[in-house]
């Protein structure tokens, strides 16, 4: 009799386990997975990327980069990705991008700045103290509502200047111009951070900008000494080599760079839009494939 009951209790145990209720995962645990599968998502995507430090000569050889502290550098083709497909962009020419050493394109809290290069002519400086940014806020504003047809025309979707969120400065001492807009893009009610840094050279403008939100803001501004201290045009192509009897002058001084008149020229599609983490969460299962697709990790 004992030996019948230690062969029955065990297996009665066993299927009183088996019987009872599994427990249903609540709101909190499927939040908590959701948040795994898309943290495991985005170390994927920073695992397959080729970072780089030091020195950098960029394409074309316009000039060069000392990658700041505290940042790496992504080359040009594999920037192309980041920018268009996974940060929904439309296709533009990219010199490369700068990342916080700590933080990839689609981490939680990631921001970056675009690198590129307007072969616009040398732009002169001369109104630089004479421009009320006030005045221009509301022209880039009505130029923006304009433009907007053509960025839906073309399957993007409207962005609105909402208006300065750090005032224009111009430095004659290094060159450089550096602003900040706050953007919306379509219905979103969130806003978008661009901070522009513009470094002019003899033949065209270095374009730097910062894309991320308004939190990053006093990082962002923190890191440009260190930007601009690290980026010079090659030798001969400075600012201070405008030679004006062979060397093009540029349609546009520093106001029309401020007021993006340049980019209003090409339907404003060169303004970086953050592809929206929520909808990367149902790829996180199929990363392999996305990966082959995407041609992450190859140069």
């Amino acid at each position: 009799m004992k030996k019948l009951l230690l062969l029955v209790i065990p297996l009665f145990l066993h299927t009183a386990a088996m019987a009872r209720p599994k427990p249903v995962p609540t709101a909190a645990d499927s939040a908590l997975m959701r948040m795994a599968a898309y943290k495991a998502f985005s170390d994927s995507v920073t695992n397959s990327l080729h970072f780089q430090q030091g020195h950098i000569v960029l394409p074309g050889g316009i000039g060069e980069l000392t990658v700041p502290k505290g940042f790496r550098y992504l080359d040009s083709a594999q920037s192309r990705r980041v920018l268009t497909q996974l940060w929904g962009n439309p296709k533009s020419e990219t010199l490369g991008m700068l990342f916080p050493a700590t933080r990839g394109p689609l981490d939680e809290k990631a921001w970056a700045y675009s690198i590129s290069y307007d072969a616009m002519g040398y732009v002169k400086d001369d109104d630089a103290d004479d421009i009320d940014y006030s005045e221009l806020l509301e022209e880039m504003q009505a130029d923006t509502k304009e433009n907007n047809k053509e960025r839906e025309s073309a399957g993007f979707e409207p962005f609105y200047v909402l208006g300065w969120a750090a005032n224009p400065y111009y430095d004659k001492t290094t060159h450089a111009l550096h602003w900040a807009k706050s953007l919306r893009f379509g219905s979103n009610p969130d806003t978008t951070l661009n901070y522009n840094v513009r470094v002019l050279g003899r033949k065209g403008v270095l374009v730097l900008n910062a894309i991320g939100d308004h939190s990053q803001l006093p990082e962002i501004k923190a890191s440009i000494p260190g930007l601009l201290a690290g980026v010079t045009f090659a030798r001969g192509q400075q600012y201070v080599d405008f030679d004006a009897d062979i060397d093009e002058v540029a349609a546009y001084s520093i106001g029309g760079l401020v007021a993006g008149k340049v980019l209003a020229k090409v339907g404003l599609f060169a303004v970086v839009l953050k592809f929206w983490k929520l909808g990367l969460l149902a790829l996180a299962g199929a990363w392999a494939g996305l990966k082959r697709f995407l041609g992450f990790g190859t140069k």
